[in-house]
């Protein structure tokens, strides 16, 4: 009796102990962004922060992946079978084309993307109520008809709306699409000019010259990572650049009404820790920001030759001087 009380209480000894190990193994996220740009760094850095508050910390309970695709799909794949052959506990995918190269791939992975306009267009979910299958996240929709009330606002008078977008980026087209349908509702044209690559950006603008009164910029990955080239040309040929991403303004754009892609992050990871918790993401809704911020640029306003209001200036969340 007393051995096999011995061998009983080892016993118990040894799972407590193993149970105590697995408890203290770090939780696994895999975090895969399709370009690196103000944006989604803040996205990144704003997941990484949630996780952190709700005590997921790196280096002590969490191990963060995180790789760039560089904007390139080829990349993007192997990042995405990469990471699965990690068996993290889920990956966070950062923007359409990262998200649609893990689902693809990913069947008993748990995926959490962000950064995703359109989830049902993607294909990435089967309705933003109830994504189904192994993916939920937050999706970064443009309240397209907002943007135009401030971009007409700034200028009443234009009537054609030039835009560059990228035709291979899924989100890209969706928001073109979308932008052209609340333009002509509006008795208004879209100029459009495609870049399948930042490279291709600067001519892109450039085939605007003429043809636009203004410049509205969407979330288009390829562009936003080379807006500098749209704005360049909007100075030297008096189009003004309007932008739906507000860390757009920073780099020089007239204004954008938009939300913070850092907040975009901390409400990723909430979703996260969540899925770490246990949930499951099939049964998670897509959700949305709904909180809007204008940022308005007033020297960028005057190097594409306009003026902004005082009455607007006043009413910005954020008033940036880009003077060079």
């Amino acid at each position: 009796m007393a051995k096999r009380t011995l061998r009983t209480l080892f016993g118990a000894t040894l799972l407590a102990m193993a149970t105590l190990v697995q408890a203290q193994e770090p939780r696994i996220v895999a975090i895969t962004q399709i370009v690196e740009h103000p944006a989604l760094d803040a996205v990144y850095q704003g997941v990484k922060d949630e996780l952190a508050e709700r005590g997921y910390k790196e280096g002590e309970n969490l191990t963060i992946m995180h790789e760039s695709a560089q904007g390139n799909a080829a990349i993007a794949s192997q990042i995405a079978r990469k990471f699965i052959g990690e068996q993290p506990d889920v990956i966070v995918a950062i923007a359409t084309p990262s998200a649609q190269t893990v689902a693809a791939a990913a069947r008993n992975t748990s995926v959490v993307f962000s950064a995703v306009t359109d989830p049902v267009g993607a294909k990435l979910v089967s309705s933003l109520e109830a994504p189904g299958a192994n993916i939920s996240g937050v999706s970064d929709m443009l309240p397209i008809d907002k943007h135009l009330d401030m971009l007409l606002r700034v200028m009443p008078d234009a009537r054609r709306i030039g835009t560059v977008y990228n035709p291979g980026e899924a989100n890209a087209v969706s928001l073109v699409n979308l932008l052209e349908e609340r333009l002509k509702a509006r008795g208004l044209t879209l100029e459009r000019a495609a870049a399948t690559k930042t490279s291709e950006v600067l001519g892109a603008a450039r085939s605007l010259v003429g043809k636009a009164d203004a410049i509205y910029l969407t979330t288009d990955n390829t562009v936003i990572s080379a807006a500098e080239a749209v704005i360049a040309v909007g100075e030297r040929a008096d189009i003004p650049v309007f932008a739906a991403d507000t860390a757009t303004v920073q780099r020089g754009a007239v204004a954008a009404l938009g939300f913070d892609y850092y907040d975009h992050g901390r409400q990723t990871g909430m979703m996260v820790a969540r899925v770490l918790d246990g949930k499951k993401p099939g049964g998670m809704p897509v959700e949305t920001m709904e909180k809007l911020d204008l940022f308005v640029n007033p020297t960028a306003a005057r190097r594409m030759g306009i003026t902004l209001s005082d009455t607007l200036v006043a009413e910005a969340e954020k008033v940036i001087d880009s003077a060079k």
